[in-house]
């Protein structure tokens, strides 16, 4: 049995020898029998409040943290005017023409936003990752539209569509899951390896894989988020355990989120081609 002494912990023979070791005119606290009563019954409260706090830290089971990646938002808007793509094509910087479709392409570096532009002023801006960036894009490339000598005007600004992705921390059983619910999801192997779930309210459309990864395409973010919401408790019934290489691909996702990788004009300039080749095949 351990006695506690002044916050610290002493063993029985360390006490029996300070004991002995006190004799003579020096005069030193000495804990009795009593005392040494007291602190063991004070000891073993302690222990058995920390037994009870560790069996109820194991018994609850704490929601997982689910992380939502946005990778594309789609928006559009209007300059309110006639544009010359032939023109604007000559003067603008990063465009390129296709006459096939009649459209003009112009991208910006910040944010990195490709933009499609129709001669009829309607503007369609890929890219983002957020409502506000998209927002700033668009305007940017209203000023880039105005400085060639257009009367521009935003106006009908609106996001169009949103992308994202999440990765469950287990693998899905996609198809009795798609069995029990018929009336929302449809799964066809031959023609696509994941389950297309439909939900009508938040408006929204997912794509379930095996793997646990869901990629969810809605009119907004907040779809995003609610039909993630949404879809967590019916998966969580038909979840299994993953095998090696699920696992190897998932923590592949996870150390991405921390250290994304870059883009190939990033990856070309500082490697040379026998690395480039290299570095995409680890990949």
């Amino acid at each position: 049995m351990e006695v506690v002494c002044g916050g610290r912990f002493l063993s029985p023979s360390f006490s029996g020898a300070w004991r002995e070791s006190t004799s003579g005119d020096n005069t030193r606290s000495i804990i009795n029998q009593s005392q040494m009563g007291e602190q063991e019954q004070v000891t073993a409260v302690m222990e058995d409040e920390k037994v009870i706090k560790e069996e109820d830290l194991e018994v609850k089971d704490p929601e997982p943290v689910l992380d939502i990646i946005i990778n594309n938002v789609v928006s559009s808007f209007s300059v309110a005017c006639h544009l010359d793509l032939h023109h604007l094509a000559l003067h603008g910087n990063n465009v390129e023409l296709r006459k096939e479709n009649g459209v003009l392409t112009m991208k910006l570096r910040k944010p990195p936003t490709t933009a499609s532009i129709w001669s009829s002023g309607k503007i369609t801006c890929t890219g983002s990752t957020s409502e506000s960036q998209a927002r700033l894009a668009g305007r940017r490339i209203a000023r880039c539209v105005q400085k060639m000598g257009y009367n521009v005007k935003f106006r009908n600004f609106r996001i169009v569509n949103v992308l994202g992705t999440c990765s469950l921390p287990f693998a899905i059983k996609i198809t009795p899951f798609s069995q029990k619910h018929r009336d929302a999801a449809s799964y066809e192997p031959e023609l696509h390896p994941g389950v297309t779930y439909r939900i009508e309210h938040p408006k929204a459309t997912l794509k379930i894989f095996s793997t646990g990864s869901i990629t969810v395409t809605a009119p907004s973010i907040a779809n995003v988020q609610n039909a993630i919401e949404h879809i967590y408790p019916l998966v969580r019934e038909f979840g299994k355990a993953r095998s090696e290489e699920e696992m190897a691909e998932y923590r592949r996702n996870q150390a991405r989120k921390q250290f994304p990788i870059l883009t190939f004009e990033e990856v070309e300039e500082d490697l040379s081609s026998s690395e480039i080749e290299e570095y995409w095949e680890h990949m």
